[in-house]
């Protein structure tokens, strides 16, 4: 398992349009992965699901785990936090 830390940068946070590219970019890995919120005392949730990722609340300022477990895992979490990193589009 391979993980990483984040805290989300864009406006909007993981909210309608950032939150389905995250979503997209994740369901091109074959690893498992997950993400969740590091204010609150949650499990994470599945990262290739919208109704998952949207159901977490995430907005700017929020730290995050981004969490991968496969053939890929690395470059998933890498390729995620980039992602998150270069403010979804919104920066």
């Amino acid at each position: 398992m391979y993980t990483k830390r984040i805290t989300v940068i864009n406006k909007s946070g993981l909210h309608a349009r950032p939150g389905s590219d995250f979503v997209h970019a994740a369901a091109a890995f074959s690893s498992k992965i997950t993400i969740r919120r590091l204010d609150e005392d949650e499990d994470p949730v599945n990262a290739k699901s919208i109704a998952f990722v949207l159901s977490l609340g995430i907005g700017r300022g929020i730290e995050v785990e981004i969490a991968a477990d496969g053939p890929d895992e690395q470059e998933a979490v890498d390729r995620l936090t980039a992602m998150i990193e270069s403010g979804l589009g919104e920066v």
